[in-house]
């Protein structure tokens, strides 16, 4: 039964607002997540692919929600050359739909109460404080009062914007991405293929992610820049009639990533911001899932202590909880990323050349990196720091 007032209302039912949910729930808060699909986890905006340590800081990993566990990678240049990478730590490819569910379920039975089909349409205030939203569900306008909300409301979040936070994303650092979840293809179901260069994706990279029984997610990620001159969807459509003309297609989905550091604000009074909503995004890879789910953790922990030291401004501490968590990596990571996008296509076959030499037992994504910046000294400095300085 819906109530007039909680402790936390959550925008948002994806991984990071659950998650958030969930850290508040289990230290006692009274929480409300408003979703406004139909479905947590429906429909699925994601390449799902993750890493086993990622999923073990929330939850035992199970096969019910895995489709596909990776132990390698695929590094494709443009002249056609492939680099095999072993992974040190297993990855996985998710079954979002079903992880989506078992994360509700967690949160539910810590005592967060979840509303779909609800469209949150405006902030409730009290002396510039946030203290509520406004929403609409099963066509009936309603309002709920709360202590802290959270904003997990996705890309260039409205929530934060309606509390008067800068959630404008420059166009150049916006991903424009579309996939298709196919089948009758095969690959190596326990490798990640990813494909660099002009002709794959100029700016990013594609992507094929194995889903099991031969079937798999392929789609690529461009910037905006270039996806004023040739579509996402273009260059992906020309990369499967190239090389998997017989593919089916059986879903299809497109929308903007991200790729860029997180905001300068997070919080609000009475209000924090978590995953894609904050730009919690890891900018190289473009991976969500966790590090979202971290940033779920980290603000359901600090509301958390708000309320018990009856102390809301505590949630304004978030902005560098979350910094030294994640933040300044992605920071790294950014400066990483526009290195290796101003790369032409004969560097990608040079570094696919040069890393093909390297023993296969010594075969390190920070060794690839290090193979590929070479020349770079002030970004090698910072691949030494992601991966050695841990």
């Amino acid at each position: 039964m819906l109530k007039s007032s909680y402790d936390v209302i959550v925008v948002g039912g994806g991984p990071a607002g659950l998650t958030a949910a969930r850290y508040a729930s289990q230290k006692g808060a009274s929480v409300l997540v408003l979703e406004k699909d139909r479905d947590i986890g429906y429909p699925v905006r994601c390449g799902e692919a993750v890493s086993v340590a990622g999923v073990k800081e929330f939850l035992e990993p199970n096969e019910k929600f895995i489709a596909a566990h990776i132990t390698k990678f695929s590094m494709n240049a443009p002249n056609g050359s492939e680099v095999i990478l072993p992974l040190e730590e297993e990855g996985l490819v998710l079954e979002r739909r079903i992880f989506d569910y078992e994360l509700a379920k967690i949160a539910g039975n810590c005592g967060t109460q979840i509303l779909t089909r609800a469209y949150v349409n405006g902030l409730l205030f009290d002396n510039n404080k946030v203290t509520g939203v406004t929403f609409e569900h099963e066509g009936i306008n309603k309002q709920v009062n709360s202590k802290i909300v959270v904003g997990a409301d996705g890309v260039e979040s409205r929530v934060g914007r309606w509390a008067g936070l800068n959630t404008f994303t420059d166009f150049r650092d916006m991903e424009s991405c579309v996939q298709v979840t196919v089948g009758n293809l095969d690959i190596d179901q326990n490798a990640c293929y990813f494909y660099l260069g002009s002709m794959f994706a100029p700016n990013g990279y594609l992507w094929i992610f194995p889903k099991g029984n031969r079937s798999a997610n392929i789609g690529l990620g461009i910037s905006g820049l270039i996806g004023k001159k040739k579509s996402a969807n273009k260059y992906l459509e020309d990369f499967l009639q190239k090389y998997y003309p017989n593919a089916s297609i059986m879903t299809k989905i497109a929308g903007g990533v991200p790729c860029a550091t997180t905001y300068k604000n997070i919080s609000a009074p009475g209000l924090v911001l978590v995953g894609d909503a904050a730009h919690q995004v890891n900018p190289l890879s473009g991976g969500g899932i966790i590090s979202g789910m971290i940033g779920g953790k980290i603000a359901g922990n600090i509301i958390s202590e708000a309320l018990e030291n009856n102390n809301l401004d505590h949630v304004l501490s978030y902005d560098k909880a979350w910094n030294d968590r994640l933040g300044k990596r992605h920071e790294i990571f950014d400066r990483i990323k526009n290195g290796i996008y101003n790369f032409d296509d004969d560097k990608f076959n040079d570094i696919a050349k040069a890393f093909n030499k390297v023993k296969l037992n010594e075969r390190t994504l920070g060794n690839l990196f290090k193979v590929a910046l070479f020349n770079k000294p002030s970004l090698l400095i910072d691949i030494a720091k992601v991966f050695f300085n841990r």
